[in-house]
């Protein structure tokens, strides 16, 4: 909550405006998020993007088993989200929300109904190793960013580009 939207909103700000319309989705207990996202689209010229909230996947320190089934149903309220919306790009950063969008997404794709790219951006925070979505994502994303080189030597297939956010 709130430092992995800081993180990617820094990331969004150098990018071109053809990434538009932009979809963000968060946790529904998220609204510290949703904020900062309303805060930074009203700085922006073109301005046309969507919030949409899903079901938290996993609570900060909650039961591995219980975890299985928030998963699930925030994988439910994911696959509706990503039919609708039909992303070319899904560009996330690490908080527990992205795994259950791009997995619903990476099943849509498997159906034949649209693949989206993945890209993963690991945390700026993660100097030696990778976060649980982190450790998920990296064998689903198709580009797959680490910050630190550490990272890079025991995760072959990530890309160190530097510090980017």
């Amino acid at each position: 909550t709130g430092g992995h939207t800081t993180e990617i909103l820094r990331l969004l700000s150098c990018l071109s405006e053809s990434y538009s319309p932009r979809h963000y989705v968060f946790a529904h207990s998220d609204k510290m998020s949703e904020a900062k996202i309303r805060s930074f689209e009203e700085k922006r010229a073109d301005s046309q993007f969507t919030l949409d909230c899903i079901p938290r996947s996993r609570e900060v320190r909650q039961s591995w088993i219980s975890s299985v089934v928030t998963t699930l149903y925030s994988i439910l309220h994911s696959l509706r989200l990503i039919y609708k919306r039909k992303p070319d790009l899904i560009l996330c950063n690490g908080p527990g929300t992205c795994v259950p969008v791009c997995l619903s997404a990476l099943l849509l794709g498997l159906l034949g109904m649209k693949r989206a790219i993945i890209v993963y951006v690991e945390s700026i925070c993660r100097v030696e190793t990778l976060s649980l979505s982190g450790k998920i994502l990296y064998y689903f994303s198709d580009h797959f960013l680490v910050q630190w080189p550490d990272l890079k030597d025991k995760y072959p297939k990530s890309v160190y580009l530097g510090r980017i956010v």
